[in-house]
């Protein structure tokens, strides 16, 4: 019997490993013909304000300036920016709160004003001469501030500036803290705003083509991105093609609408010419996305041997000006702190705030860092508290292998948070330093700490999880596959490589993963996010492969007279189960399958999968720092 080779579970070569290091993988920019017109944007240069008027006249003047149009120009189709599942489901829709440009400014960097320019000097000088007068408004740019009762509002339909407010109880904090006995340990944290800094800014270009919208981008999200265009130009969605080659990094700034709408609307307005539109990196900054930045308020009452008798979090979650992804951030973030270290008496609130600054959106671990540094430095203060060693106070209580989250029904098979303590405290010499450190004197000293984290994978059971996957095989007996999941740098389209692979059972060789999504071709997915690409295309992908496997295999009992039962397929043979003969090659079999005069056939297969379960993934982190206290220094 002829051994089968696993390729899932190996160490292989990245599928786009070549192309990338030889610099012949076509990126966005790479893409763009040189005749395109050039798109910039006039960003707002107040905080919080009304556009009085434009003054385009001394700009139109300008040699190479094709068209400018202003806040007063744009269809007033209000739309969402977030790269979520849509629902059907009014009340579990997105924010629609932006326009293609605006009137009313909510931040230092909005859109009011767009050039097109033949060339970047052009629309660069343009820019410089369009006069804007504003009508000023008070802002406010601090969280708790922006909801107090006097605070400039943002959005006239959330009063306070709240974007959203949720809770969280379990058992009774009010009765459980009042136990003899128990200490008290409180404290604020607060995360700050911060980039993804992808090496690529943002890009997109925009054509039209037989009355439709073509839009190639660096998205993470091909798919969603076409149904938010539609939106915001108030056509059909159908009208809408979307394009994503290469990426140079995304990070969740890219699971974000950003310009493509805008982009689609200018070409339109010069006649469906080619239209680039891109982003420098100070605009990056500020008119792209931010993390959350997310002030915590926690509260715990333990017992003197550190058992959390009852805990409460208040977290502050700073949305900037736009709702983007919006709560579900801060959201994510109070429900990682009863698992993270499970009490039985829990009350937690948290409230996504409106400020005129930035717009924050998705960023990687969507709310888990902002969450996982609070609750952490809050378990060093209580460890500190009880006089118990952070490592060990950890292991004792941080969550047990069986436990299962009520809302989400995630179980924790496997003690793997105690299995990353292990590898992590004996690889930095963890014990040893932690003792030798305790005994240094001096100004300068050094450290060692550690902090655990979790997370899950995708956004099951709030929003939907589906994933599509197309298999066709080729004359040589290999495939490819196209899946709606993006490969953004991560190296998704080598596992999905893998997977096909081990699936159908064939060499990791043959099998082509069409890394360039495009929404008229490539089966519908959600795209890149959430830690899902892996996991949730994994379904499609084994689904769609056993399909194929199927039809191939019911070729061969034509071409062989086997029974099914005993064919199998081995390393791109089809082989005899029950001996290991090899009795043709797929290629054999692909080809006289596709050309046959009495019963030609195309080997393909399609499938889509709905995923209602997610994983947990856990890891920690040791951090080793030098501090020099007289000369405020560390590293």
């Amino acid at each position: 019997m002829e051994e089968r080779e696993h390729v899932v579970g190996k160490s292989v070569t990245r599928v786009d490993a070549l192309e990338k290091v030889t610099g012949r993988a076509k990126y966005t920019e790479d893409l763009c013909d040189k005749s395109a017109y050039i798109a910039r944007v006039l960003h707002a240069d107040i905080a919080h304000g009304i556009v009085r008027s434009v003054d385009t006249s001394e700009a139109q003047k300008l040699p190479g300036v094709v068209k400018i149009v202003t806040c007063f120009d744009v269809p007033k189709y209000y739309f969402p920016t977030a790269g979520h599942p849509w629902s059907t489901d009014p009340a579990h829709q997105d924010v629609k709160d932006r326009l293609l440009l605006t009137e009313h400014v909510r931040f230092y960097g909005d859109d009011v004003a767009a050039v097109v320019a033949e060339n970047e000097v052009a629309a660069a000088q343009a820019l410089r001469l369009i006069k804007v007068e504003y009508d000023p408004l008070p802002f406010v740019l601090d969280v708790q501030k922006a909801m107090e009762e006097d605070a400039p509002q943002l959005h006239e339909n959330y009063p306070g500036n709240v974007l959203k407010h949720t809770s969280i109880h379990k058992g009774d904090f009010e009765k459980a803290k009042e136990e003899p006995g128990l200490i008290k340990v409180e404290g604020w944290y607060q995360t700050p705003t911060v980039q993804h800094c992808h090496i690529e800014n943002f890009i997109c270009y925009a054509y039209m083509e037989q009355g439709r919208y073509v839009i190639v981008s660096s998205t993470q999200i091909p798919h969603i991105c076409r149904r938010v265009v539609g939106q915001a130009l108030g056509i059909p969605w159908g009208n809408v093609r979307v394009i994503k080659p290469y990426i140079g990094g995304g990070f969740g700034n890219k699971q974000d609408i950003l310009y493509e709408p805008l982009c689609a609307y200018l070409s339109q307005t010069v006649g469906g010419r080619l239209v680039k539109l891109d982003v420098s990196r100070e605009e990056t900054f500020v008119c792209n996305r931010v993390r959350h930045a997310i002030r915590t308020h926690l509260i715990s009452y333990v017992r003197p041997n550190g058992e959390i008798a009852a805990r409460k979090a208040e977290c502050f979650s700073d949305q900037g000006a736009y709702a983007s992804h919006g709560h579900s951030i801060g959201a994510k973030a109070l429900g990682s702190f009863p698992q993270l270290y499970p009490c039985e008496n829990f009350e937690g609130d948290v409230y996504t705030v409106f400020t005129n600054k930035p717009v924050s959106g998705a960023m990687r671990g969507y709310g888990i860092p902002q969450a996982m540094f609070a609750m952490e430095s809050h378990t060093d203060d209580i460890a500190v508290k009880l006089g118990i060693p952070p490592y060990e106070y950890r292991w004792k209580y941080l969550m047990p292998k069986g436990y299962t989250d009520g809302f989400s029904k995630n179980v924790n098979y496997y003690d793997t948070f105690r299995e990353c303590m292990e590898k992590g405290s004996v690889s930095v010499d963890y014990e040893r330093k932690r003792r030798e450190y305790a005994q240094q004197t001096g100004d300068i000293r050094k450290g060692i700490g550690m902090a655990a984290f979790w997370y899950n994978t995708g956004v099951w059971p709030i929003s939907l999880e589906t994933s599509s996957c197309r298999m066709v095989m080729n004359q040589d007996g290999s495939i490819q596959v196209q899946v709606g999941e993006t490969e953004i740098g991560q190296g998704a389209d080598t596992a999905f490589a893998q997977m096909a692979a081990e699936t159908l059972g064939i060499p990791f060789d043959m099998v082509h993963v069409m890394t360039m999504q495009d929404t008229d071709i490539t089966p519908f997915g959600l795209g890149a996010y959430a830690s899902r690409q892996t996991y949730m295309a994994g379904f499609s992908i084994r689904q769609t492969a056993e399909l194929l496997k199927s039809h191939v295999l019911d070729t061969a009992v034509e071409m062989t007279r086997q029974m099914k039962e005993n064919l199998d397929i081995i390393d791109g043979n089809i082989v005899r189960a029950t001996d290991g003969s090899v009795l043709m090659s797929l290629g054999e079999l692909a080809t006289e399958k596709l050309y046959s005069l009495t019963n030609c056939g195309h080997l393909t297969a399609e499938s889509t999968y709905q995923i209602k379960n997610n994983a947990y993934s856990f890891g920690c982190t040791f951090a080793e720092v030098e501090v020099d206290s007289p000369g405020c220094r560390a590293h």
